[in-house]
């Protein structure tokens, strides 16, 4: 397997930009934002012009997610000849972010197409050849098929995946078919950790199961490490998300799992167990992504490929610091907020 890892929101649009620009024959892109402001990488333009040349170019968005995605824009990409879905489900989001070209180079990780995300740290596997990217192919193929897509050379690769748990493997998620395969990952390689458990997210609202699993590793000398963004976005939903984080940090921390605040935007889902075992992906640790978000992501035991992980991780610890939950101090309105967060994941 040849692959290459991408550590923000610009370099992996140069290179998703480049691989679509050299496309010769077809263009899957699946994605939870794609907003029409993007200034240096106009994919939407170059979508178009790789469609009017008789490339299949198949496109799966979300909704909510690209909601400002204008209709005379979406009208002239399939004018152009592409075709556009887009996924709606009541609080089931495609939060899924692939791009596959030419059936033998794929894109897997948490960067979204909108201009607002440029300078996010961030994380995207590329792949090149190998079952992985049949794997991510018949993936696409599946969520395709559901949105009433007609392409019979797609169709025909909708097939179940044969995971070979060697070295690598797909995990796909799909909480509205019932199948809670990232939660399953999780708790199996939480449980089993040895030695440590390294996270990074941009959200970190972590139901029962999970504090559970952290707090169990903790108690057998585990050493559970987080990185997570001091600040999520701008608007005033964003910071309600920060005040959660917190909330939860401080909870965490008095039970012995180590944070390590991001004074850059990180939008980056990772987790590595005992630094032999990785995952990458689109998921959170949030109940959204765990119980309802359609979420994708690659499980790594090539070591190689774990040990750039844990550099990469490294490198964004140099400019953290260190959380002490004695200086934070929640107030009245978080210890409303977040449990009823919590309560919400429940009972929804």
């Amino acid at each position: 397997m040849r692959y290459k890892f991408f550590t923000n929101s610009e370099r992996t649009w140069h290179a998703m930009f480049e691989a679509i620009s050299n496309a010769e024959k077809s263009i899957y892109l699946e994605m939870y934002i794609f907003a029409n402001d993007m200034i240096q990488y106009d994919f939407l333009l170059l979508l178009k012009e790789k469609a009017k040349k008789g490339l299949r170019v198949r496109i799966i968005l979300d909704s909510f997610g690209s909601i400002n995605l204008k209709n005379e824009v979406i009208a002239r990409l399939r004018e152009s000849g592409a075709e556009v879905f887009f996924v709606s489900f009541f609080f089931h989001r495609a939060h899924r972010k692939i791009l596959v070209v030419d059936e033998s180079r794929a894109f897997l990780g948490g960067v979204n197409l909108s201009q607002q995300f440029r300078f996010w740290n961030d994380l995207v596997m590329e792949i090149k050849g190998g079952r992985l990217v049949r794997h991510i192919i018949r993936s696409f193929a599946k969520v395709y098929n559901e949105c009433g897509g007609g392409d019979p050379k797609i169709l025909s690769q909708n097939q179940p995946i044969i995971l070979d748990k060697t070295r690598t493997w797909l995990i796909e998620h799909f909480p509205i078919r019932k199948k809670f395969n990232l939660k399953k990952v999780y708790k199996e390689h939480l449980n089993r950790a040895q030695e440590s458990i390294i996270l990074v997210t941009p959200y970190f609202a972590p139901q029962r199961w999970l504090v559970k699993a952290l707090h169990q590793a903790v108690l057998r000398g585990v050493k559970v490490e987080a990185l997570v963004s001091k600040n999520t976005f701008v608007p005033v939903i964003y910071h309600l998300i920060d005040r959660v984080n917190y909330f939860y940090m401080r909870k965490l921390s008095r039970l012995g799992v180590g944070f390590f605040i991001d004074p850059t935007t990180n939008h980056a889902k990772v987790m590595i167990i005992d630094g032999k075992e990785g995952i990458i992906g689109s998921q959170n640790l949030d109940f959204l992504s765990f119980d309802f978000n359609n979420e994708v992501g690659v499980f790594l035991k090539n070591s190689k490929a774990v040990r750039k992980l844990l550099a990469i991780i490294k490198n964004w610890k140099k400019n953290t610091s260190v959380f002490d939950f004695k200086n934070y101090k929640p107030t009245w309105f978080d210890y409303i907020l977040s449990p009823f967060i919590s309560l919400f994941s429940r009972i929804l």
